[in-house]
């Protein structure tokens, strides 16, 4: 799968250590947060390792300290890594007493693998006292960095560490992640009566990579009702798995669309669920152009992330077929972006983004495609995908 530049497991240095030290420094308590096997517990023990960890997933450890909480809290005044909390939430209250209490930066560290940890129960317990950051996938500069690889070998592999690491097939790796999401992930955040359903749905989802999400006609294809349908996407998007963009609203045109468009938060998993075996498949897989669309969307959300800074992103679409794939908001000039997959440049890859332009002249135009060329046409910059400016 990946060609290593030294012949020996290596550390990939994540690019949001940083930030998580320099939240650490400032608050009592840092929950870091994403999508199981991204490498938090990793990151996080980088960070600190002199910070003492633990894993929630033990049930031993779980019993130990629902029988006497102000006692496990009490014995570890110098702070904590508690590794899958979302194995116990009721800790929470207790970490707002001794945070308040203490009133001392890094005291305690959390992880956790489900987007609920930036819900109700964390905004009512610690708020003012936490800091929130995403761990995603490693992003295609954290792997070139270590290794040899390849553009179509990142889409098709997609950037989960321990693929790098320990050089694991994607075929097996998959199997076994859609598997135990399947059975473990999806029975912990929703009593999903058909889990053979369900992963029908997921492959449905998949193939549906990069279109507006049309809850009727996925329901008809699945056998499920419209409101079962957004219940299943909102466990993907608790889970990691998924992500939805929505539609830009511009006050100069009122007549864009208003339903969102599926993505997934790592390709290689997109890639396994639309039966993709190899990299020649994905060359002529016919979702190729949204599967590439999908692997540069996530690495601006990366960036995002890796900076402590997710924003919303966008995309524009209005009755008259005009659209722009992302749009991040900005004072400053929304900033426009168009994702192509050919290696050779269009005159027609930049006519969306100077439509938009000419409705918003403060907008800044760019396109990011597979060729091997920079350069500007018609006042719209042209971007070969790995100088891709939001990578760093």
């Amino acid at each position: 799968m990946v060609a290593y530049k030294i012949m020996m497991k290596l550390t990939i240095e994540r690019h949001l250590k940083p930030k998580l030290m320099e939240l650490f420094a400032k608050f009592p308590v840092v929950f870091l947060t994403g999508p199981r096997q991204s490498g938090k517990t990793t990151l996080a023990k980088m960070a600190f390792p002199y910070v003492r960890y633990f894993n929630l997933e033990d049930p031993s450890l779980r019993s130990r300290i629902t029988e006497d909480p102000h006692g496990f809290l009490k014995q570890h005044e110098n702070g904590i890594i508690l590794d899958e909390v979302q194995n116990f939430p009721d800790i929470f209250s207790y970490i707002q007493l001794y945070a308040d209490e203490r009133n001392k930066p890094g005291q305690y560290l959390f992880t956790g693998s489900q987007n609920f940890l930036l819900n109700e129960k964390i905004s009512q317990t610690l708020a003012g006292r936490v800091g929130i950051l995403e761990l995603l996938p490693l992003s295609y500069k954290e792997i070139s960095d270590s290794y040899s690889v390849h553009l179509p070998d990142a889409i098709y592999s997609g950037c989960y560490p321990r693929l790098y690491n320990e050089n694991i097939q994607p075929t097996d790796f998959f199997a076994a992640y859609v598997q135990t999401y399947i059975e473990r992930d999806v029975r912990q955040i929703k009593n999903v009566s058909s889990l053979h359903q369900f992963q029908k749905f997921l492959a449905l989802c998949a193939g549906r990579v990069g279109q507006v999400v049309n809850l009727s006609a996925l329901g008809n294809d699945c056998g499920l009702s419209a409101p079962t349908i957004k219940q299943w996407l909102s466990i993907l998007e608790t889970s990691y798995i998924s992500y939805l963009i929505y539609p830009y609203s511009m006050n100069i045109n009122k007549q864009m669309i208003k339903m969102p468009k599926m993505y997934f938060y790592d390709t290689g998993v997109l890639c396994h669920l639309l039966g993709i075996r190899s990299i020649d498949d994905l060359k002529v897989h016919f979702a190729y152009g949204s599967i590439f669309e999908n692997f540069v969307l996530n690495e601006i959300l990366k960036s995002q992330c890796n900076n402590g800074e997710r924003e919303n992103i966008y995309f524009l679409r209005d009755a008259k077929g005009h659209e722009i794939d992302c749009l991040i908001p900005s004072q400053d000039g929304n900033f426009l972006c168009e994702i192509k997959s050919a290696a050779t440049f269009n005159k027609d890859f930049v006519k969306n983004v100077i439509y938009y332009k000419g409705i918003d002249p403060k907008a800044k135009g760019v396109v990011f495609y597979n060729g091997d060329q920079n350069f500007e046409f018609k006042g719209v910059q042209v971007v070969r995908f790995e100088s891709m400016p939001l990578l760093r």
